[in-house]
């Protein structure tokens, strides 16, 4: 178990009162495998012509939020603004071109997508965010990223059982997190209006709370891929508002 002194503490407190707030955001058993040569399924790929040098089909608003220095991108095209269908795309940067690496089916908030979210709207945020902890129920698979694994990750068995295993591995997404702390870390910078507890996390086959969600494959491949010193991100929304 990789926990230090400080996340054994923050794990201990989110066990005794907050799990619930914690988990409440996020919801999703596996549905297919992905696309591992990241052609194969219907995702955003870059038309003849375009600029290797943008993730496509993001248009200047949340392109310019990309750090300079990230060198891996996690897309996630939602179908529609009120649509709980989307495709995650891994971009990897080779130089100054982005290359799609892999693509995969995936869900994210019951309601679809907002540009202000707050608790319980059970929609995603949109934006770009970077991605820095992760942990989950399960040992470490051999994550890059921080991993801490805990038995408090787990869903409550009083949620349906198709959701009991939704926290076995999750990625945290930082919106209105502290970074460096363990993704069931309670504290919320922005206030608890502003939810938080937004991760990727394992898929039961439908709509989530505000996260996104993903078979349990496709989440083993992101954790083993995603390397801190490229600084991996998320740019997330739906078409509108990602091309805008």
């Amino acid at each position: 178990m990789r926990i230090n002194g400080m996340r054994r503490v923050v794990v201990a407190v989110a066990a005794l009162g907050t799990l619930v707030t914690a988990l409440s955001a996020c919801g999703t058993a596996a549905r297919d495998k992905g696309d591992p040569e990241g052609a194969g399924h219907a995702g955003p790929s870059r038309p003849a012509g375009g600029d290797p040098t943008r993730i496509p089909d993001v248009g200047d608003r949340l392109q310019r939020r990309i750090p300079a220095d990230s060198g891996q991108v996690v897309a996630v095209y939602g179908e529609g603004r009120d649509s709980a269908e989307s495709t995650v795309v891994l971009y990897t940067r080779h130089g100054t071109a982005w290359q799609r690496t892999r693509s995969w089916p995936a869900h994210n908030g019951k309601k679809g997508w907002t540009t202000e979210h707050h608790s319980g709207d059970r929609r995603s945020p949109v934006g770009v965010f970077t991605l820095t902890d992760a942990g989950g129920v399960l040992d470490d698979p051999g994550a890059g990223l921080p991993y801490t694994q805990d038995a408090s990750f787990a869903a409550p068995r009083w949620w349906a059982e198709s959701h009991w295993h939704d926290f076995d591995y999750v990625i945290a997404i930082d919106y209105n997190r502290i970074k460096g702390t363990p993704p069931n870390d309670p504290r919320r910078p922005e206030g608890e209006e502003r939810g938080g507890s937004i991760w990727l996390h394992m898929d039961h086959g439908s709509g989530t709370s505000g996260c996104v969600s993903m078979s349990k494959s496709d989440m083993e491949y992101l954790l083993r891929t995603l390397d801190p010193d490229r600084h991996p991100v998320v740019v997330m929304g739906d078409k509108g508002e990602l091309e805008a």
